[in-house]
């Protein structure tokens, strides 16, 4: 399947088949590549956690609102976090990177102040959820992305010291019954006209 295929193809998975589950396989392929996900400055101020355990998913769908089924009935959730401060991405990240590279970072970024600097980190998180999205649909898998969770409880059910929950995204198969697949509910996008520009 080429890309323009996946994306006319791919959606937000609204109900899943919860008796279809990943195979362990697939699942170390889609941990390589999040982990090759893109960001500004190689800065990677993330991390991802594959739940598959039914009794802590069974935790958090208490956390996610609309999005419980999902979560109970999807072979997977995969949870984004971001590094919780400033402080700890340049002592831990930050010291990583290349001289140059953290030149940059104090030049440019920092002494924008720390809130900017968390939305920067921030952004970098999300950078990673579109290439995700797309590597399942490419492994033939489905996603639900989710921001109606409750973050800091799914912070405590995680025991996520150093990093802050930002979203999770659902994975798995879909029912075939789903009504948001796009051969029931055709998809909806403006036309190119309407929000591309060339010059």
């Amino acid at each position: 399947m080429n890309f323009l295929n996946i994306a006319q193809s791919r959606y937000a998975t609204k109900k899943y088949d919860p008796g279809k589950k990943i195979d362990d396989e697939t699942i170390e392929k889609l941990k390589e590549i999040i982990r090759l996900s893109p960001s500004s400055i190689n800065s990677q101020p993330w991390k991802f956690t594959f739940v598959s355990d039914e009794k802590v998913k069974s935790e958090l769908a208490e956390f996610s609102y609309n999005n419980k089924h999902k979560v109970l009935d999807a072979s997977h959730v995969v949870v984004f976090s971001v590094i919780k401060d400033v402080e700890a991405f340049e002592n831990n990240k930050l010291t990583l990177l290349p001289e140059g590279t953290r030149a940059y970072y104090n030049r440019v970024l920092k002494p924008r102040g720390v809130e900017q600097v968390m939305t920067w980190l921030t952004s970098q998180v999300y950078l990673s959820l579109g290439f995700f999205l797309s590597a399942t649909a490419s492994l033939g898998l489905d996603s639900t992305p989710m921001e109606g969770i409750q973050a800091e409880a799914y912070d405590q059910v995680l025991e996520n010291d150093n990093y802050k929950t930002l979203f999770a995204v659902a994975i798995g198969y879909r029912d075939e019954e789903d009504k948001n697949q796009p051969t029931h509910t055709p998809k909806f996008r403006l036309e190119q006209d309407q929000i591309i520009r060339s010059i």
